[in-house]
């Protein structure tokens, strides 16, 4: 009996949110106990897929499956970018598992397919931009992977012809769409053959919209003997029974889902009669050979074809509640007028600059990824003819304004509901960073462009208001990135000298006798600034930074340092005020892990509190201020019993001595005029 090709593919993504001064992720509270939400969903979903536990009837643990040695799958590159860095165990488990499905394939056929390298909706894209967004991702998936792929997936599975043929020239001989975007697909699950109009081929394969609609959104996860039995039961005279969902569906959207996908893999490899395999082991079984239509331009995600992506098409997330989403057109149309005049100063400046401005873009995807000195060494190559150091920079800049004028449209930006949500400021963080790259001359105008379009976008939140007014206040930078490096560099290095983790990685700081030399790694450009401070060793810590060229002084809190060094410096001031100002039994309690630091804290200051109505010296008042800092370091608010305590003893002692007490009574969240009318 031939068997039926049983396909199962995921598709892996999260929307990238680094900052696009510092190319790192800094904390995000709503992704909370975690750091932010890569790492929570490689903790739920990413680490879980690569090793799901099957189990007994008795509940024990069977075995531990890599459930992408089974399934078809890819990966955002921008999502394994960060994956290499900071979840190498995750990483190297998705390139084995594409190498053990190549292995037990008989053709040799690995589960992993390519995508393009940011997440954009390519039918949006001038064709220029496709290719360039096709070819890094082709990069990216050579440089991981080590092999050529064969399919490709596209974005929100957004299509149109010129789509097709570009990822089609580049040699992929397959993707994979919805039921919806074709027709006149073959009976029996086979992949159509699609002929672009400009003469290329490439396979269709539709998945099937019903089961992969119950997996992703219905009952299936939650029972997956159902899932079983909707396989087993479909239409006999079905081939290839293909189903697609977000990889983040097992385990992130759905709890335990990687637990029923991996029951599944294992029960039907059980049934005669079904091969679970990939899509390309699936077409050589059974080539593309009817010829299908497309429906362009399409998607899986809107039913009104890409309009989500640039219209309030209705199409949202909450469709319950009464939002628009207006704000979509304006945002578009700004960022496709900004990317017009950037790709202008690209191509005068490179013409200047590049032997081939476009080529060089092109082929920068293969090294988009890697480290600074491999960066310099293919801007090397690239050159025309000999340059001067400030020339080098210079291409080094232009690549860079081109990288984040490509990710500024990251499909993200728009598939929520409000244009002051974290994706949609996202995209408007790359722009600002490509404006910023186009350098001072250019800066201004460009701003002032995007902003005439964004005046008309209007979010859903009165406290954000119209586009404009969100970039102005929550975008661009008020402090220049380069002065928050240099201070927060010059904090760490003399506040917590041997914590290595303050290092930045983007950037390489040296200070020489008060001068901060502050190197940017991908670009080349050094900026030199003068640091004063810190002024005190407590969390009250400010710096005032200046660049070298004259630039004014900028007063920086501990809160406005980059995070890495934000957190050493914290972590060091926490030491010192610990071993300053808590009792020996305290901190006796704390090491052994008797009491917690927050509370040993609160229980300090309540005492220091109470020692004010003997003493109120300076060095008392101190201890005060000190235990409260420790305590707001924690994370934690000044205690309710030690404000009311203060408040009794600084009435006790009458307005004299009580007025020492003032300082204390500021910082424990009292008003200056204690006990008055107002």
């Amino acid at each position: 009996m031939k068997s039926r090709s049983i396909v199962i593919h995921g598709h892996f993504y999260q929307p990238p949110r680094e900052d696009p001064w510092l190319e790192e992720l800094e904390r995000e509270a709503s992704a909370a106990p975690f750091h932010d939400w890569n790492e929570r969903i490689e903790q739920e979903c990413y680490r879980a897929v690569v090793a799901a536990r099957t189990y007994d009837a008795e509940g024990r643990i069977r075995g531990i499956l890599n459930t992408l040695e089974r399934i078809s799958f890819d990966y955002g590159p921008t999502l394994l970018e960060w994956m290499e860095r900071e979840a190498p165990g995750t990483y190297a488990s998705v390139l084995a598992a594409d190498r053990a499905s190549r292995a037990r394939s008989p053709g040799g056929h690995g589960n992993a397919i390519a995508s393009p390298y940011h997440h954009i909706i390519l039918p949006l894209s001038p064709r220029r931009e496709k290719v360039t967004e096709v070819r890094w991702g082709i990069a990216d998936f050579r440089r991981r992977f080590g092999r050529e792929p064969v399919g490709f997936w596209l974005p929100e599975t957004a299509v149109d012809d010129e789509t097709l043929d570009v990822v089609a020239s580049e040699g992929i001989r397959y993707t994979i769409v919805a039921p919806h975007q074709v027709k006149g697909a073959p009976h029996g699950g086979r992949a159509g053959r699609y002929r672009t109009r400009a003469g290329h081929e490439i396979a269709l394969f539709a998945y099937d919209g019903g089961i992969s609609h119950d997996v992703a959104f219905g009952p299936l996860l939650r029972d997956s003997r159902q899932w079983l039995a909707r396989l087993t039961a479909a239409d006999p005279a079905i081939e290839v029974l293909s189903l697609a969902t977000d990889g983040e569906t097992f385990g992130h959207h759905h709890r335990f889902g990687e637990i029923a996908l991996a029951w599944l893999l294992t029960e039907i490899e059980r049934h005669p009669g079904y091969a679970v395999e990939n899509f390309s082991a699936a077409l050589e079984r059974y080539p593309a050979t009817k010829d299908v239509q497309l429906v362009e331009p399409s998607s899986w995600s809107c039913v009104h074809g890409i309009e989500r992506w640039r219209s309030d098409c209705g199409c949202r997330i909450a469709p319950q509640r009464p939002t628009q989403q207006a704000w979509r057109a304006p945002l578009r149309q700004g960022l496709d007028s900004l990317a017009a005049e950037l790709h202008a100063q690209f191509e005068r400046e490179g013409a200047r600059l590049f032997r081939d401005c476009w080529a060089a873009r092109e082929a920068y995807g293969t090294v988009v990824a890697s480290a600074p000195d491999a960066i310099a060494g293919f801007v090397a190559t690239q050159l025309e003819g000999t340059l001067d150091a400030r020339q080098t920079v210079r291409a080094r800049e232009l690549l860079e304004m081109e990288r984040n004028t490509l990710r500024m449209f990251t499909s993200c930006g728009w598939f929520f509901d409000d244009l002051a949500g974290l994706e949609p400021l996202q995209v408007l963080r790359y722009a600002a960073r490509a404006i910023e790259l186009a350098g001072p001359d250019a800066a201004p105008g460009l701003e002032a462009g995007l902003l005439r379009h964004l005046a008309d976008a209007q979010s859903n939140d009165p406290d954000a208001g119209t586009g404009d007014r969100v970039y102005r206040e929550r975008i661009k930078p008020r402090i220049a990135p380069v002065l928050r490096i240099a201070a927060g560099s010059v904090a760490a290095a003399r506040l917590a000298p041997a914590d290595p983790s303050a290092a930045t990685r983007c950037y390489d700081v040296r200070d020489q006798d008060g001068t901060v030399h502050v190197l940017h790694c991908r670009t080349g450009r050094e900026a030199l600034c003068h640091v004063e401070g810190p002024s005190e060793a407590t969390i009250r810590l400010t710096l005032r930074a200046a660049l070298a060229n004259g630039g004014p002084p900028s007063t920086l809190g501990l809160s406005q340092l980059p995070e890495r060094a934000r957190n050493a410096v914290k972590a060091a001031l926490r030491r010192a005020l610990v071993e300053r100002r808590l009792p020996a039994d305290l901190r006796e309690g704390v090491d052994e892990g008797r009491i917690d630091l927050p509370n040993a804290t609160a229980r300090a200051l309540e005492h220091a509190v109470a020692a004010l109505a003997a003493d109120q010296s300076v060095a008392a008042v101190e201890a005060v201020i000190d235990l409260a800092d420790l305590l707001e370091l924690e994370g934690e608010s000044v205690p309710f019993d030690a404000q009311t305590r203060l408040y009794h003893v600084r009435s006790s002692l009458g307005p004299e001595l009580g007025g020492r007490l003032d300082a204390a009574a500021w910082r424990l969240g009292f008003a200056k005029h204690l006990g008055g009318d107002d």
